[in-house]
């Protein structure tokens, strides 16, 4: 399971009884496979009755599911409540029409992203023409150490802000091609910035490139990026250079309409 243990166990500590019942639902939610009550113990430092009592309300509210093998699961309402959250969310809706427009320009995958500490949450994607099989997924969480999107995000950041986040990275090696330290990774950053457009090297994944321009809502509350992703049998770095002006337009698109429709309202 990839869920972390210790810290999930302290943040159980430090919370009251909602922010328990977070822990458990990340931790399930989370989780590779259905966990057992027995893993989740061990996991949530809990005390075993508490635990009991508290996955028992998760499961009657329908926020985790119980099988016949005694294995905890998400429950359908989380998808009800993601549901809602997506098709509701402002700036989704503000950008879609953006996103739709460089699929079709380009033919790729299309991606929007915002920055949530050390992770890139996907919240729209447009799938391409010849669709091929990507690791992101809308509401998925991505390094943004080693995504388009989540290296143009970065590159907003000011710098004391941004050393901080990278020294609390795990830089995990994906691909021979990821970046394996905060030094390596800041140099890019850097021009990133100077540039405005970032691109993944199959960073991520072997296989898959994209080419990805930061986005920001006025107050900064909004760090995110758009991206154009393929195969790289497909996307040549030539190529991705020359959709550098089109996802850039998407970009600033996208802010404009940000701007007029969530600005301050008097």
């Amino acid at each position: 399971m990839n869920a972390n243990g210790d810290g999930m166990a302290q943040q159980a500590r430090e919370t009251g009884t909602l922010g328990k019942l977070m822990v458990l639902l990340d931790l399930v939610t989370h989780a590779d496979a259905p966990l057992r009550f027995t893993d989740i113990l061990s996991l949530a430092g809990q005390p075993r009755g508490t635990l009991h009592r508290q996955l028992s309300h998760l499961v009657e509210e329908g926020l985790l599911e119980l099988d016949g093998d005694g294995r905890y699961a998400p429950g359908l309402r989380l998808l009800d409540f993601a549901a809602r959250s997506w098709a509701r969310n402002e700036f989704r809706l503000i950008a879609e029409p953006h996103l739709v427009d460089l699929q079709q320009a380009t033919g790729e995958t299309v991606h929007l992203g915002v920055l949530r500490g050390q992770s890139i949450i996907y919240l729209d994607k447009v799938e391409g023409r010849q669709p091929v099989r990507m690791y992101s997924q809308i509401g998925n969480a991505s390094p943004c150490y080693c995504t388009g999107v989540g290296k143009a995000a970065l590159s907003l950041l000011p710098a004391e802000s941004l050393v901080d986040l990278l020294a609390g990275v795990n830089f995990t090696r994906f691909t021979a091609a990821t970046h394996a330290s905060p030094a390596s990774l800041l140099a890019e950053i850097r021009e990133i910035a100077d540039q405005g457009y970032a691109f993944d090297r199959e960073e991520h994944e072997a296989g898959i490139r994209c080419v990805a321009a930061p986005i920001w809502s006025e107050d900064r509350t909004f760090l995110g990026g758009v991206s154009i992703t393929g195969p790289a049998y497909r996307l040549s770095m030539e190529l991705l250079r020359e959709w550098v002006v089109p996802v850039q337009r998407a970009a600033g698109s996208i802010m404009e309409g940000m701007r007029i429709r969530l600005g301050p309202r008097r």
